[in-house]
């Protein structure tokens, strides 16, 4: 137990000299976050504060290797595991330092963890089996790997993402700290109780200067190494322990990033955004949104996060259905709150599904009459055909009127029309558009325009606008070719002669 605290002083201490020196090369260097659009505060911050924390966290668990007693016994013990896991943790924190002073795309960004988790997985750091009840345990196999990979990367990026109001991240990541650590003595897992408690003691010093208002960020480096770093412990605290247990708790205490993370990746995969788009509709600015100032809104999730970690906790004194029943009722509360703040609402969930799945059927349908008519266009032969050819495409992709406009040199103006056979349309939802035609050998210049039945939206209109531009600019080069090749015949046959 002396170890155990000395570790978690050492490091508060460390993070409390270290932070303010951070804050200073910040400055010095540059490294700091300007207040802009998707941003709430108002003045330019330093944002590496995740280097105190990296220092503070790492002394403290490489000095208790030498440690003369059963901690240090057992730290080196298990040197291959520890030593991987520090290098994957130091490389994830070196990627994250990266991005703060340079700036990454975020696929290299999460390229690195998903690396970084296959080498851990190679380590032997990786969930084998898990222990559902005393006398069920389900064996993964292989797809264990897939597991703490998904694990591993995913918890990472919660808690990237959950870094958007000052001590919001460092606050929730102590909580968690704080309940792998009592897991891992509760099951004698020596080595990552004393990763948590560094890890808490650094940011137990650090939140002292990111509470709101925050002096400091810890920035992609902080979040990141944050991230990495619980979740692989919590796959060590589990593959030491095999009980469900052992990922249920950190689940429950990060429950509101990850639960934030899928929420948001499915409402950017709705709106047809990138998972990587930022967006303003976390389950924070959610509670901004209902008028809570940010320091409150900070602690409303401090409380929420408690609440759920200290109820997931019954769970060690729990056994078999009793665990899995606490655990799914933790996650529903968790649920419903992001129902009750807004950051979830099922009626619009199930309508963007159903439009998506309209959407994507109205493109299939597209995609199969553009692919019709590219052969139908192929099989042309004539000037006759070739507007047949562009009438039945027209019909086809639910225009009201295609109009062929040509201009000669000698200034006579020939034009064809074709109009659809149904009703007049509503020309309120007509979308018109001008298509130029390159110009023909004899100097004459043709114009298309076109007017497509918004039947569906505007978007759908685009898109058939688009595709039958693509059949007109295909068509017109295939002419333009045989017109070649049939001159160079012409001129091979002459000079024969």
């Amino acid at each position: 137990m002396t170890t155990y605290l000395a570790v978690y002083l050492g490091s508060l201490i460390l993070a409390l000299l270290a932070t303010p020196a951070v804050i200073y090369l910040a400055r010095r260097i540059g490294a700091v976050d300007r207040p802009g659009v998707r941003t709430i505060h108002k003045r330019p911050t330093p944002r590496i504060g995740g280097v105190a924390i990296f220092i503070a966290a790492t002394v403290m668990i490489g000095s208790v290797v030498f440690v003369n007693n059963n901690i240090g016994e057992a730290f080196r013990s298990v040197r291959l595991q520890l030593a991987t896991l520090l290098a994957c943790c130091g490389a994830i924190f070196a990627v994250g330092l990266a991005d703060d002073l340079k700036g990454l795309p975020a696929r290299v960004k999460f390229l690195a963890e998903l690396l970084a988790a296959i080498v851990l997985c190679i380590a032997g750091v990786r969930i084998t089996d898990i222990e559902l009840t005393s006398q069920w345990v389900l064996p993964l196999g292989g797809w264990g790997c897939l597991l703490t990979i998904l694990w591993i990367v995913g918890v990472t990026n919660a808690v990237n993402l959950s870094d958007g109001l000052d001590g919001l991240a460092a606050g929730i990541c102590s909580i968690a700290c704080g309940v792998i650590a009592i897991f891992a003595v509760h099951s004698g897992v020596t080595v990552m109780a004393v990763f948590m408690l560094a890890l808490l003691g650094s940011l137990s010093g650090f939140l002292v200067f990111n509470f709101n208002p925050a002096r400091i960020f810890m920035g992609d480096c902080g979040s990141l190494f944050l991230g990495f770093t619980i979740a692989a412990a919590s796959v060590m605290c589990m593959t030491k322990s095999a009980a469900m247990v052992g990922l249920a708790l950190p689940a429950l205490a990060l429950g509101i990033p990850i639960f934030d993370t899928l929420f948001s990746m499915l409402r950017r995969f709705l709106e047809r955004r990138s998972m990587f788009a930022p967006d303003r509709s976390h389950f924070h600015h959610k509670l901004l949104d209902l008028g809570l100032q940010q320091k409150h809104a900070v602690l409303t999730i401090y409380l929420a996060t408690l609440a759920a970690a200290g109820m997931g906790l019954f769970m060690l004194v729990s056994e078999d259905l009793g665990v899995l029943l606490i655990f799914a009722c933790v996650l529903l509360l968790i649920v419903l709150l992001f129902r009750v703040v807004g950051a979830v609402r099922l009626h619009e969930t199930v309508d963007r599904l159903r439009d998506k799945h309209v959407t994507a059927q109205c493109q299939r349908n597209e995609r199969k009459t553009f692919e019709h008519m590219q052969l139908r266009f192929r099989q042309v032969q004539g000037e006759k055909q070739w507007w047949q050819a562009v009438c039945e495409a027209a019909d086809r992709m639910d225009f009201a009127w295609v109009a062929l406009k040509t201009t000669h040199a000698d200034g006579r103006v020939e034009e064809e029309i074709w109009r659809a056979a149904q009703t007049r349309p509503d020309l309120s939802r007509i979308v018109t558009m001008t298509i130029p035609l390159e110009e023909n050998p004899d100097g004459a210049t043709r114009q298309f325009e076109i007017a497509i039945c918004a039947n569906g939206s505007l978007e759908a209109a685009g898109r058939r606008a688009t595709l039958f531009s693509r059949l007109l600019d295909e068509s017109v080069a295939r002419k333009a070719s045989c017109g070649m090749r049939q001159a160079s015949e012409v001129l091979r046959t002459t000079q024969d002669t």
